[in-house]
């Protein structure tokens, strides 16, 4: 690796839960096997920040909430759902940091984990046309019984069920990034911006207030690591590098590439949506945004060799 950089790490779902595995302990075994492969990077001088996904954790805790929900039980805004997925998540997190630099005699180093808000944009078109489904799948009956008694936004979900869809807003500002930067330039690892951050709206008094809303982890992470001036944005997903022509006979795995490369494969349709689709928008995004930055798309297990250069698809301005 090279010169000391500051690294915001985005980290996808799959770098916290594997798939049918929801239990704590799994978690916990997830998260410690995730930071064995960040570990080199802290190891190398690099300051690093963490932005973390949380879908299925939010998920889970929406579950509970709709099991539980009675007169004596009221169920939580979904502000407050993901408000407790990031404190879950980052307990873990830190933990398996603090735990991995003990082990390897790192004294000097500390993680901590930061419940985040980030504002968005009461005009934004998202809050007109709601796209992110949350929580259980349901037959279009028990989707409608659910919209009637709720007021709940439901859509069909790809062919699997109807699921409740809420608004995903772009990421305008994150509250505590001042708080965040202090910490990270004095070579604190911090977790936060966990799953884009807390959606919250600045009212004209200039009060906070959360709003029912998911904002995506990719732009999130892009805006955080712009407001820290970061030289590298990321991206960790579950595969090696974004395609072009994916599954397809001329499938191609994209290297370095430049922002306008990038921005004509978006044009041509050549990413899924919800899928790769924001990953490239979120690292157009970051390297758009100054010069000498680079964004990197790549697999958890590849996170050394994205860094040296060798691995992963790396987008520069």
């Amino acid at each position: 690796m090279d010169k000391q950089r500051t690294i915001v790490v985005a980290l996808g779902g799959n770098a916290l839960q594997k798939q049918g595995e929801a239990s704590s302990e799994a978690q916990r075994r997830v998260a410690a096997e995730t930071i064995r492969q960040l570990l080199p990077l802290v190891q190398a001088g690099h300051r690093v920040a963490i932005v973390h996904g949380n879908g299925p954790q939010v998920g889970n805790i929406v579950l509970h909430e709709e099991a539980v929900n009675t007169d004596d039980v009221p169920s939580l805004p979904l502000d407050d759902c993901g408000a407790m997925s990031q404190g879950l998540i980052g307990f873990w997190l830190q933990q398996a940091f603090q735990d991995s630099f003990r082990a390897h005699q790192m004294s000097d180093k500390h993680a901590v984990s930061l419940v985040t808000q980030t504002i968005v944009s009461g005009d934004d078109a998202a809050f007109q046309n709601p796209t992110k489904p949350i929580g259980p799948f349901y037959s279009e009956e028990e989707a409608k019984a659910v919209q009637a008694e709720r007021g709940y936004v439901v859509k069909e979900d790809a062919g699997r069920g109807w699921r409740r869809v809420v608004p995903s807003p772009k990421p305008v500002e994150i509250v505590e990034a001042p708080i965040i930067k202090a910490l990270v330039e004095a070579g604190v690892l911090v977790v936060s911006t966990g799953g884009g951050g807390i959606p919250v709206l600045r009212q004209e008094d200039g009060t906070l207030t959360g709003v029912e809303a998911v904002i995506d982890k990719d732009f999130g992470a892009a805006t955080l690591a712009n407001l820290l001036h970061a030289d590298t944005l990321l991206i960790l997903t579950s595969v090696d590098a974004a395609k072009v022509n994916f599954n397809q006979p001329n499938e191609e795995a994209l290297g370095q590439i430049s922002a306008e490369e990038m921005q004509k494969h978006i044009d041509d349709g050549q990413f899924a949506a919800g899928s790769m689709l924001p990953k490239a928008q979120a690292a157009l995004q970051f390297v758009s945004g100054g010069e000498g930055r680079t964004a990197v798309i790549t697999s958890l297990e590849k996170t050394t060799e994205a860094i040296d250069g060798t691995a992963g698809t790396r987008i520069v301005s």
